[in-house]
C-alpha cells in the first residue's frame, strides 16, 4: 500500500460506533491508518468538500440526512477518494443503489468486523489507484500521435482513442460498440484470416492495410495487432495501433516512378542515337537522288521520303526533350513553333475521337522561356484534357497576344502591367467540381483513379510558370469542359526568319576526314560532300581516324567526327588530335545533342556541332563556317 498513514474520515451520528471503530484499529492494526470522525451532515458537506482523506466511511443514516445523499453529492463533486457506505440493516435496494452512485463498496454494522474493514478499504484504495492507472493510460493514448482502438474478436469496437477519431473521421459514440466493417471497408480482405491466424498463434500481427475513411478517402496503415487477454469483461481482445502512411507511400511510389522515368530516358536516349544513325543516310540519300533525279514522279516521292524522315527525327527530338527532363537556357521562342510540334505529337498519340483545333495569329510576340519545360507544361495540359474526354471531344490550343493594364493587374492576383502571350487549352470534357478546383495545384492532389494519375501534373504546370514571371488561371464547369489560360511574359518582338531556298554553300575541292562507325552514314557523307566539290576520306573509328590524320594532316580541312564509337570514343579522338595538330578543326557528330560526351566537347574547345539526323544544308553549311573561320 502506502508508507505514510492512510488518512480515513469516518462520518456517523453514533459516538459509540466511532469509539468501536478507533478501537478496532488500534487494537487489531487495521492497515496504517489514522482516523477522523464528523457526526453530522452539515460538517461532512464541508469536510468532504476539502478532500484531504484517502477514504471515507459513511453511514446511511445521518439525522437530517443520509449518507446515500452524501455519497452522491460528493461524487457530483469529483471526490477521488474511494467511499464506503455502512448500513445498519441489510437492504439490498439501498446496496444497489450507492453502488449505481459509485460507491467503492458497502458494509452491514451487524456484520463488521476488523478484518473484514480492512480488506474493505484495502480493496477500495486498489481500485482506486488501478482506476487512476487506467485514466491516465487512457489520456496517453488520446494524446497518441497514431490512432489506437480495441476491438473483440468479433470485430466490435471496445475502445477509441482521439487520433482515431482524426483517421477515421468517426467519432468515440460512433465508433464504440460497432463493428470495424461498419466503420470502413478493408482493401485487404484476403489478408485478414491469415494476420489473424498469425495473431491468435504468436500474439502478435503487423502488415499494411489499405482502408476508407467516413468521408471516403483511401488511405495506407501501417497496423500492428496485439492480442490482449482480459479486456472490459472480454476473455480476448485486439489492441490495434495503426499508423497513417499514406503519404510516406505516395512519396515512394513518386520516387519509383522517377526512378522508372530516368530508366526511360536512359532507354531511349539509346534507342533515339540508333534511329538517327538509321534516319541520317536514308535522309541525305533521299536529298542526294533529289537533286539527280528531276522527273517529276520521283520529285514527289523523294519529297514524302524526306518529309517522313524529317517527321521521325523530330518525334525522336520530341521523345528525348520529354524523358530526359533536363532546364535548357532560357533563349527568345517563338512559341508557334512549338505549339506546331505539340499538335503533331498530339495528333500522332491521342485517340483519333478527339479533335484537335489550333488558333495562332501570324504576329505572335516572343517569349524568354525554357523550351523543354514549356514543352512539359502544354503536354501536361493536353493530357490533363485528353483524360476529360474518355469518349471523345474537342481540344483547342488558341494562343494571343495580351496587354495587361493597371485594372486587370488589380483584378488578378499574380499579374502584372506589361505584355503577355496568353495560350489557352480548353475541352469539352467532364468538368471539375467547385470543391476540387480549389486543390487542383496541390502535389499529389488529383482526381483520377489509383494508378492512373501522380498528382503532380498541374503542380509541376504552377512551377513552371511561376519560375517564368506567370500565372494560370482556371475555368471549369461540370459535364462541360474546362479551360486553362497560361500567361506568360512577352517581348514584342519579331521572330527572325531564316532564308528560304539559300544557295548550298560548295567546296573548292578541300580534303574532309569524316569519322563513324555507321558504314551507311560514312557512304552517304562522303558521297555528299563529293557532290558539292569536296574530298574525303572516312574512318571507322577514332583509331583509324588518328593514323589517317597523321598522315593527311597538311591536306586535311575539317574532321566531322562522331561522339558515341567503339574502341576510341569522340571525346578521346578530339584529344588526341588536338595534341597532334592544336589548331585542327573539328565538328562534333552525335545523335543525342545533349549528350554529357557533347558538352564535354565543349569544354576542350569544339565550336561546332551537328544532330543526326542532319540533313546536306546543315552539313555544307556548318563546314563552310567551320573553315572559314
Amino acid at each position: 500500500m502506502q508508507n505514510h498513514p492512510i488518512r480515513v474520515l469516518l462520518i456517523d451520528d453514533d459516538e459509540d460506533d466511532y469509539i468501536l471503530t478507533r478501537d478496532w484499529m488500534e487494537e487489531f492494526q487495521v492497515i496504517n491508518c489514522h482516523l477522523t470522525w464528523v457526526s453530522n451532515y452539515q460538517a461532512a458537506r464541508e469536510t468532504i468538500a476539502n478532500q484531504n482523506y484517502d477514504v471515507y466511511l459513511i453511514d446511511y443514516r445521518l439525522g437530517e440526512g443520509n449518507g446515500l445523499e452524501l455519497l452522491r453529492e460528493a461524487m457530483s463533486h469529483a471526490v477521488s477518494a474511494p467511499i464506503i457506505l455502512l448500513t445498519g440493516q441489510g437492504d439490498k435496494s439501498i446496496d444497489i443503489e450507492a453502488m449505481k452512485a459509485g460507491a467503492a463498496d458497502y458494509l452491514e454494522k451487524s456484520q463488521l468486523t476488523a478484518p473484514l474493514l480492512e480488506r474493505s478499504m484495502r480493496y477500495a484504495l486498489e481500485r482506486k489507484q488501478t482506476e487512476q492507472k487506467i485514466r491516465q493510460q487512457a489520456a496517453l493514448l488520446n494524446v497518441a500521435t497514431d490512432a489506437i482502438f480495441v476491438q473483440d474478436l468479433g470485430n466490435q469496437i471496445l475502445f477509441w482513442n482521439n487520433a482515431a477519431e482524426k483517421l477515421y473521421g468517426w467519432s468515440k459514440e460512433e465508433a464504440i460498440g460497432k463493428t470495424t466493417f461498419e466503420l470502413w471497408q478493408e482493401k485487404n480482405l484476403s489478408l485478414l484470416p491469415d494476420a489473424l491466424q498469425q495473431l491468435m498463434q504468436d500474439g502478435s500481427w503487423k502488415g499494411e492495410i489499405s482502408q476508407t475513411t467516413k468521408s471516403g478517402k483511401n488511405i495506407t496503415v501501417e497496423s500492428r495487432w496485439t492480442l490482449v487477454r482480459e479486456f472490459d469483461q472480454k476473455s480476448q481482445a485486439i489492441l490495434v495501433v495503426n499508423s497513417d502512411i499514406t503519404h510516406k507511400k505516395q512519396l515512394e511510389s513518386q520516387f519509383l516512378r522517377a526512378q522508372r522515368l530516368e530508366s526511360i530516358g536512359t532507354l531511349a536516349s539509346g534507342i533515339a542515337h540508333d534511329l538517327n544513325n538509321v534516319l541520317a543516310p536514308i535522309l541525305m540519300t533521299a536529298q542526294l537522288l533529289e537533286s539527280q533525279l528531276k522527273d517529276e514522279r520521283s520529285q514527289r516521292l523523294l519529297s514524302i521520303l524526306i518529309n517522313n524522315a524529317k517527321r521521325g527525327a523530330n518525334l525522336v527530338k520530341q521523345v528525348l526533350s520529354f524523358t530526359r527532363g533536363v532546364e535548357g537556357d532560357r533563349t527568345l521562342l517563338q512559341l508557334k513553333h512549338l505549339i506546331v510540334e505539340i499538335q503533331q505529337v498530339i495528333k500522332e498519340t491521342f485517340p483519333k475521337s478527339i479533335d484537335v483545333g489550333v488558333l495562332m495569329p501570324d504576329d505572335l510576340w516572343t517569349v524568354s522561356a525554357d523550351a523543354t519545360q514549356l514543352h512539359q507544361v502544354l503536354m501536361n495540359l493536353c493530357v490533363n484534357a485528353r483524360d476529360a474526354m474518355p469518349n471523345g471531344g474537342r481540344l483547342s490550343i488558341c494562343v494571343e497576344n495580351f496587354i495587361i493594364d493597371e485594372n486587370y493587374a488589380k483584378m488578378h492576383l499574380d499579374a502584372r502591367v506589361g505584355n503577355y502571350i496568353i495560350i489557352k487549352v480548353s475541352d469539352t470534357g467532364m468538368g471539375i467540381t467547385a470543391e476540387n478546383l480549389d486543390r487542383i495545384f496541390e502535389p499529389f492532389f488529383t482526381t483520377k483513379e489509383l494508378g492512373k494519375g501522380t498528382g503532380l501534373g498541374l503542380s509541376t504546370v504552377i512551377g513552371i510558370i511561376k519560375s517564368h514571371g506567370g500565372f494560370v488561371n482556371v475555368n471549369s464547369e461540370l459535364n462541360k469542359g474546362s479551360e486553362f489560360k497560361v500567361y506568360l511574359p512577352a517581348q514584342q518582338i519579331p521572330e527572325i526568319l531564316g532564308d528560304i531556298d539559300q544557295e548550298l554553300p560548295t567546296g573548292n575541292g578541300e580534303l574532309i576526314l569524316v569519322v563513324d562507325d555507321e558504314d551507311s552514314i560514312r557512304d552517304v557523307t562522303k558521297t555528299s560532300l563529293e557532290t558539292y566539290n569536296y574530298q574525303a576520306i572516312t574512318a571507322c573509328d577514332g583509331i583509324e581516324a588518328i593514323a589517317l590524320y597523321a598522315e593527311y594532316r597538311d591536306r586535311i580541312s575539317v574532321v566531322l567526327t562522331d561522339m558515341l564509337m567503339p574502341s576510341m570514343d569522340g571525346i578521346t579522338t578530339i584529344r588526341t588530335l588536338q595534341k597532334i595538330n592544336p589548331g585542327v578543326k573539328i565538328i562534333a557528330v552525335s545523335g543525342l545533342s545533349a549528350s554529357d560526351k557533347v558538352n564535354a566537347a565543349t569544354d576542350i574547345g569544339v565550336k561546332a556541332f551537328l544532330c543526326k539526323p542532319y540533313t546536306a544544308k546543315q552539313l555544307l553549311q556548318t563546314i563552310s563556317n567551320v573553315k572559314n573561320n
